[in-house]
């Protein structure tokens, strides 16, 4: 995999330890790091609590170790598969079980333009919206500062719909089932008002048929996906 998730990942926790100076003591519900408590500190949550977040994310296919053959026929020689960036508005929830646990259920689309590279040549396909629910567990430290930290695993399902062939040839996409993983902290604000920074990595083997299946590539679309948010405690 590359190394996408890692950078970008440690930049979203370093940007959220930089916060902490910055707001100190004034902020809501500021806890003192030098008091901090790693296994019975407050997190900001009691178990019950619904944690809601809207968010804007950015979606980073990595196409690992893509290929193409001709159906029956051997591997066609540098060839990769491509999906580009997209950007798309996300929902999610979270049901905090304990005040450290909870299940958080995502809802997102975006879309992308999928194409075939030879020797850096690029032929589009076309282009395809999906749908990657994603259920995970995470697990939230307790607060430091006024960071909220947060880790989590789980699993993702993706669905491609409104696929758009070029020049009208078919292209069928399968759906997609992989683990997931992420990271993120929230930072209160006023009230029950946070806001959030989330990195998720997905874990996705996608299989493409072409003109009727005559050709078929496979793509380990593998989306790192990137989030800025606002959320709601209920």
């Amino acid at each position: 995999m590359k190394s996408t998730f890692r950078t970008v990942a440690a930049a979203a926790l370093l940007a959220g330890t930089a916060f902490t100076p910055a707001l100190a003591q004034s902020a809501p519900g500021y806890v003192d790091p030098s008091h901090y408590d790693i296994l019975n500190g407050p997190t900001g949550y009691e178990a019950g609590n619904i944690l809601v977040h809207l968010s804007v994310i950015g979606v980073l296919p990595e196409d690992v170790n893509s290929h193409v053959n001709v159906h029956n026929g051997p591997t066609l020689s540098g060839y990769n598969v491509h999906a580009s960036d997209g950007i798309s508005p996300e929902l999610d929830a979270s049901y905090f079980i304990t005040k450290n646990l909870s299940l958080q259920l995502i809802a997102a689309t975006s879309r992308h333009t999928l194409s075939i590279n030879n020797g850096g040549v690029a032929e589009t396909l076309g282009s395809a919206w999906v749908l990657p629910p994603t259920l995970t567990a995470q697990w939230h430290f307790p607060q430091i500062g006024i960071i909220r930290p947060y880790i989590g695993a789980g699993i993702t399902v993706a669905f491609f719909y409104g696929v758009s062939p070029k020049d009208g040839d078919a292209l069928g996409l399968r759906t997609a089932v992989g683990p997931a993983a992420d990271i993120g902290f929230d930072v209160p604000l006023s009230g029950n008002w946070t806001a959030n920074v989330d990195v998720k990595q997905m874990f996705l083997p996608v299989s493409a048929r072409i003109d009727h299946g005559a050709v078929r590539a496979n793509d380990g679309l593998d989306p790192t996906v990137v989030g800025f948010g606002v959320g709601y405690k209920f």
